[in-house]
């Protein structure tokens, strides 16, 4: 296989904000080794692996208890490498699954047996060539009874379209990366103020406060974002979740790094309450519920 990219950091720093006891680090992926886990054929990038041994070390240079692995696109709807990686955790990943919408029950029941807990609708056309609306709902309304929620990724520009679609799902529904708004208007920006509109519509919309090297383009330090997001995470506290997205799916143009997105976390999350919120409690509940409030 060729033209293979790598899009993570190879010696990130240890951060200076220690996460409480329990963290979890609820948005990352892993990729292959594709030796055993082919990359699917529709796959819009082809990057080197990524696999769970890399995503632990990682995990636990950075301070964190667990992670929840979200199938990376570039896999398609196999879920086998991310269930090995749960498989291989002892206990400490969970994951959200991309699935076909032909999908069966034992299927999906098997899926909730090796630890996927969600599935996730991508509507990003430079990652997935068709999101058929109805055929996701139909998935959603089948995995209610398992107890999972819905994991969407989009972009701003297409919150008004969606939200009737968002509307219609039946369970929880998480908002990878905000809906990657424009974090440079500010707090109080057409996009931010769009997507608070959104989480006050339903009670059980939640939100990733991820991704600050995607969505701030002026790089590091990533003030827009902290000044952008901080208001979002004290305002939903009960309904934010965070992540490292290692190993950075398509950022080798800007590969952040992973000590740097750690040290964002109390830019965001001002109050240790808040932190605990945002890294624990609220991951735990979804992701852990039989754990929750164990750690």
């Amino acid at each position: 296989m060729t033209d293979r990219i790598v899009s993570w950091h190879g010696d990130p720093s240890a951060p200076r904000f220690v996460p409480p006891p329990g963290a979890v680090d609820a948005h990352c992926h892993v990729f292959g080794p594709v030796s055993k886990f082919p990359f699917s054929e529709k796959a819009k990038y082809l990057p080197e692996d990524a696999g769970p041994e890399m995503l632990f070390a990682l995990r636990d240079h950075l301070g964190f208890s667990r992670n929840v692995i979200v199938q990376a696109s570039c896999h398609g709807t196999d879920n086998s490498a991310t269930l090995n990686a749960i498989a291989v955790s002892g206990g400490k990943a969970r994951g959200v699954a991309v699935v076909d919408p032909g999908i069966s029950d034992a299927q999906l029941e098997a899926l909730h047996e090796g630890g996927m807990r969600g599935v996730r609708f991508n509507f990003l056309k430079r990652l997935v060539d068709n999101a058929p609306k109805g055929k996701f709902l139909e998935v959603a309304k089948r995995i209610e009874a398992l107890g999972w929620h819905v994991v969407v990724y989009f972009e701003a520009e297409i919150l008004d379209e969606l939200q009737p679609f968002l509307d219609a799902i039946p369970v929880p529904v998480v908002i990878d990366h905000m809906g990657r708004p424009d974090v440079s208007r500010g707090p109080d920006g057409s996009d931010m103020e769009a997507f608070r509109k959104l989480l006050d519509s339903r009670d059980d919309f939640w939100f990733k406060a991820t991704c600050p090297d995607r969505l701030d383009a002026a790089g590091p330090p990533w003030d827009a974002f902290a000044n952008a997001v901080a208001p979002l995470v004290a305002d939903y506290s009960d309904r934010c979740l965070w992540g490292t997205d290692w190993p950075h799916p398509n950022m080798q143009n800007a590969i952040p790094d992973d000590g740097d997105i750690v040290d964002m976390i109390p830019r965001i999350a001002t109050t240790e309450e808040i932190q605990r919120k945002l890294l624990v409690e609220n991951p735990m509940q979804l992701y852990w519920p039989d754990l929750a409030g164990s750690d």
